[in-house]
Parts: structure tokens; C-alpha cells; sequence
């Protein structure tokens, strides 16, 4: 392992790629503590403190690597672009000329990306004046006039669109998704303050060993489930026949479909849970009592919440997958080049042989990652650990990290070196 990972650094361009986005977390982390000018913070960590700010702000915080309760210009985390790039791949199944801009290739999917960035400062900016009028009921913000609200509204959007394009560079010139790798960080950011935080309750003595050792034997197993469904792949058997080109004879070769278990990765889960982030924090921000009885209902941890949660990862993982495996171009490309599973006519027979194996590929991972991500409102009451790091996070990390090791590996072995992965 150490060896392969001196490998990385022996190759110009991979380390530089690298040590780009480790810049690009430290620059993250660098701005996610700076505060946003005219509140109280420390007003609103005694309401933190005292559960006033709990419920959806709360998880969102999570996300934001600690910056909202902190209330710095990073507070918003990332949270308005995923929700901007939710309704933007809902309304491409939905309006033709979006779908007809996703199949025109690269142009079409940077004509998207643009609409999604100004979708997402849509939603930050309504977002942030929706946070404004909150903390502003607990009188976190000493003068509320109009100019100091429009500099919190203006800061805390600024950071969201600074943290939407930080993720573009990441994914343009680093290692993987640059939008996932801040998640990442944000999440890994926690894990001081959280092992602090437990062995204080350690030695409080209102956790004990058994507790600590079935928190880490539950989480070994979850990883592990992880790596292990994550790497899982169903491989559809293909066989090309012969064709004779001039004097060459091309094709007579067999390969196969890898179709994973968890096509669309951990993107299902992130985006359920920004989805049903939004209207919790919204019913929180509106000062009326069926509001604060919404936001009550919707708090993670609550039974509608839990259920929600998995019916939405169940649908955002059929609907990603959908997106990214089209039987249809699969089958056309395999008849172009005289490809056909054995057994299966081509054409539209195996369209419907291969949908019919991805729904049933695509249930086995939808299944898992709701499992999973439902794992930590059972471990807490369970080992007693109240620790940020349940299955949603280790699903979120564990998945990111898997993904941005295959493309280091890609490139590894790309130059003829040994990777990590054996």
C-alpha cells in the first residue's frame, strides 16, 4: 500500500492533481472560519447549545463541516447547488428541450451546468434570506437594518457560489467529484470535535467500553458492506461475432456488461437528504405554530422523516441510475459492432433483458444504501454514541473515497504502475 502510494507522487501530473485538491480542502477549511459580519455568534451557539436550533439546521450543519453553528460565509454548505442539480435532472425527463440538451454531448451538458449555477443562486439567495429571519428572532443580529441584512444575505450566498465553483475546479483539475470531495470534508472535519466529544462521555462514565467497542465493531462492519457492495457488479456475458474488413478479420471476441449493484453511488443519499432538508428548515424560519409542528415532524430521527429518507433514496437510486445507464444506447451501440448476448436477440429483446436485469441489480443496491443510511437512528440508542459519524456519513466518505481511489488507480495503471487495488 505505502508503495503504491508513493507511485502517486513519482508522476508530475497526478501529484499535482493531488496536491490541487488538498489545497483545495485547506482553502475549504480556511473559509469556513470566517465569520459573517453583523451577528452574534455567540448568541447563536447558546441557542445552539440549548436545543433551540436543533432538528433540520441541525443535520445541515453536518454537511457544513460545523460552519453554520458557527454561522461563518461557508454556512450554506453546497446544499443549493445539489438541490439546483435535483430539479435540473427532474425537469430534463420532464421538458423535451432539456432532454434534448443532454444528448447533444458536451455542449448540451455545459448548457445544463449553466442553468444549474444560476439555479443555485436562486435558491441560495431565498435560502440565506430565509436563515437571515431566523437568527434574527433570536436577536443574533445586533442591528437589523436593511444594509446588514442584505451583507449576511450577500455573504452567506458569495460563499455558496464561492464553494460551487471550488467543487468545478476540483473536478476539472483534481481527482475526483470536486462537489463530493467538500461533502467529504466538511464530514471529516467533525471527527476531532466527535472523538472528543465521546471520550468525555467516556469518562463521565455515560458510555463505557462495551459501548465504544460496539460502536467500532458496527462501523467496521459498515465500511466493509460498503466497500464490498460498492465494488459488486453484475456482469451481462457479450459475445461479438467475426467481420471481415479488407484482409482483416475484426471482432470473435467475448466480453461482458459490468452493471454495479450501486449504479448511482452515494448521490441517491445526498440528494434525499438535501431534499428534505429544505422544507424543514423552511418550516423553522416561518414563525407560525403548524410551521414549527412541520419542522417537528421533519426533524432527522423522527418516524415521517425515516420514512421519507427511504423512500426517496430508494427513488433517487432508480432515477440516477436511469440516467446514467440508457439500455436502449447500450443495445444499439452492441448491434452496431455486431455484439448480442447469447441467448437474447438483438435489438429490442435485449433492451428489455437488460432493463429487466437493472431493475433487479439496481433493487439489491437501492435496498443496501437505504439500509444503510437508516443505520445511525438505530446505533445511537443502541451503543449510546452519540457520534455524527453514522451510516449516512460513513456511506457519504467511504463512497467518495472508493471513487476517487478508482480514478487514481485508472491513472496508475494508465503509466504502468502498480495501484492500490488488487
Amino acid at each position: 500500500m505505502l508503495k503504491a502510494l508513493s507511485n502517486v507522487f513519482k508522476i508530475e501530473e497526478l501529484r499535482n492533481k493531488v496536491l490541487f485538491v488538498l489545497a483545495m480542502m485547506a482553502v475549504y477549511r480556511l473559509g469556513a472560519h470566517i465569520p459573517v459580519p453583523g451577528v452574534d455568534v455567540a448568541l447563536l451557539q447558546e441557542q445552539l447549545f440549548a436545543g433551540q436550533f436543533g432538528g433540520a439546521l441541525d443535520f445541515l450543519d453536518l454537511f457544513a463541516g460545523g460552519a453554520l453553528s458557527n454561522f461563518t460565509i461557508f454556512a450554506m454548505s453546497i446544499t443549493p447547488y445539489i438541490t439546483a442539480s435535483i430539479i435540473l435532472q427532474l425537469l430534463t425527463v420532464v421538458i423535451p428541450k432539456l432532454e434534448e440538451l443532454s444528448r447533444q454531448g458536451n455542449e448540451g451538458r455545459k448548457k445544463i451546468a449553466q442553468y444549474t449555477r444560476y439555479g443555485t443562486i436562486v435558491l441560495a439567495v431565498i435560502q440565506a434570506f430565509g436563515i437571515t429571519l431566523y437568527i434574527q428572532r433570536f436577536g443574533a443580529v445586533p442591528d437589523p437594518s436593511l444594509f446588514d441584512i442584505v451583507l449576511i444575505i450577500t455573504s452567506l450566498t458569495a460563499g455558496t457560489a464561492f464553494l460551487m465553483w471550488l467543487g468545478e475546479q476540483i473536478t476539472d483539475k483534481g481527482i475526483g467529484n470536486g462537489i463530493s470531495i467538500i461533502i467529504f470534508t466538511s464530514i471529516i472535519s467533525r471527527f476531532p470535535a466527535d472523538m472528543y466529544n465521546t471520550y468525555e462521555l467516556f469518562q463521565a462514565g455515560t458510555i463505557s467500553v462495551f459501548n465504544l467497542l460496539l460502536f467500532a465493531v458496527l462501523a467496521v462492519i459498515i465500511v466493509a458492506g460498503i466497500v464490498f457492495v460498492q465494488q459488486g457488479e453484475r456482469r451481462v456475458p457479450v459475445q461479438y461475432s467475426k467481420r471481415i474488413v479488407g484482409r482483416k478479420v475484426y471482432g470473435g471476441r467475448s466480453t461482458h456488461i459490468p452493471m454495479k449493484v450501486n449504479q448511482a453511488g452515494v448521490i441517491p443519499v445526498i440528494f434525499a437528504s438535501s431534499v428534505l432538508l429544505f422544507p424543514g428548515i423552511i418550516a423553522q424560519v416561518l414563525p407560525y405554530d403548524w410551521a414549527a409542528s412541520i419542522s417537528n415532524m421533519l426533524s432527522p430521527g423522527s418516524t415521517l422523516y425515516l420514512v421519507l429518507y427511504g423512500l426517496m433514496i430508494l427513488f433517487f437510486t432508480y432515477f440516477y441510475t436511469a440516467i446514467t445507464f440508457n439500455p436502449e444506447e447500450v443495445a444499439d451501440n452492441m448491434k452496431k459492432y455486431g455484439g448480442f448476448i447469447p441467448g437474447i436477440r438483438p435489438g429490442r429483446s435485449t433492451v428489455r433483458y437488460l432493463d429487466k436485469v437493472l431493475m433487479r441489480v439496481t433493487l439489491a443496491g437501492a435496498i443496501f444504501l437505504t439500509v444503510v443510511a437508516l443505520l445511525p437512528f438505530a446505533m445511537r440508542p443502541l451503543t449510546g454514541v452519540a457520534i455524527s459519524f453514522g451510516g449516512t456519513s460513513l456511506l457519504i466518505m467511504t463512497g467518495v473515497a472508493l471513487q476517487t481511489m478508482q480514478q487514481i488507480e485508472s491513472q496508475l495503471l494508465m503509466r504502468h504502475y502498480e495501484g492500490f487495488m488488487e
